[in-house]
């Protein structure tokens, strides 16, 4: 990841790039524990992650990004536990491939008592998003001061030595590269919900329904503003997530079917 590798460098450089269950949280369980302490392996061994104990803030960060990691349509066991496996770090974040498509196929394909009930679970599904993004951006910034005190510091502590100064630019890095995910992710699930919108109205007009969901798309797609603030603009292509040209990297490494 492009802004881990600009990081990880002698404290000097370091000194001058500083800059800056419920709610949506996975259930907790043994599989989830298993899977993150792999992950933090796996990413461990690809330059990724810093053996530091997570804060507080730090935990809370990663509870409220599950939402936003996992996908936003279907419980496909299959695709889910692949998300899983994203979302901690085993598998690079640009496996998966960004298709605009699935919530929708997901969404016609469930069976609902009336067919406009599509268009309520569409705006449920993205108001809820929206609902929950301020608690996460408040995380967020709760992470980014405790991580500019963090990087402050590291000149004035002569006792430190280059591992451990490299592995406070590391969390730093993945702290930010998380929020930068999240991000991009929102931004997806805005597409992945217009896709759907604009087939529904082709599919089972009803003008009524389709402006209750176009409002609540809208209002997710204003609370990823919050987010903004947090980051640099070009956050996600440092972080690896995006090519130079601003696409989504290409090709899932695993593909369904």
């Amino acid at each position: 990841m492009a802004v881990i590798v600009a990081v990880a460098a002698p404290p000097a450089v370091l000194t001058a790039c500083v800059q800056e269950g419920d709610f949506g949280r996975r259930a907790p369980s043994a599989w989830n524990g298993l899977v993150d302490s792999t992950g933090s392996l796996a990413a461990e061994m690809r330059g990724e992650a810093a053996p530091f104990p997570y804060t507080d803030d730090e935990r809370t960060l990663r509870d409220r990004a599950w939402r936003y990691l996992m996908p936003a349509a279907g419980r496909d066991a299959f695709t889910d536990v692949l998300a899983n496996l994203t979302r901690s770090r085993v598998l690079p974040p640009n496996w998966r491939a960004d298709d605009d498509t699935a919530y929708h196929e997901t969404l016609v394909a469930e069976s609902f008592r009336s067919p406009v009930s599509r268009y309520r679970r569409l705006g449920e599904d993205a108001s809820a998003d929206a609902r929950l993004m301020p608690a996460f951006a408040a995380t967020a910034a709760r992470v980014r001061d405790a991580d500019s005190l963090r990087l402050r510091g590291l000149p004035s502590l002569r006792t430190l030595n280059d591992t451990v100064v490299r592995d406070a630019a590391l969390r730093v890095a993945e702290n930010r590269c998380l929020v930068a995910w999240v991000r991009l992710e929102t931004a997806a699930r805005v597409a992945r919900y217009r896709y759907a919108l604009s087939h529904l109205l082709v599919e089972i007009p009803d003008a009524a329904e389709a402006v209750s969901a176009e409002r609540s798309i809208v209002f997710l797609d204003g609370r990823r503003s919050l987010l903004d603030p947090l980051l640099a603009r070009d956050a996600e292509a440092r972080c690896g997530l995006l090519t130079p040209e601003g696409a989504p990297m290409a090709g899932p490494l695993v593909r369904k079917g």
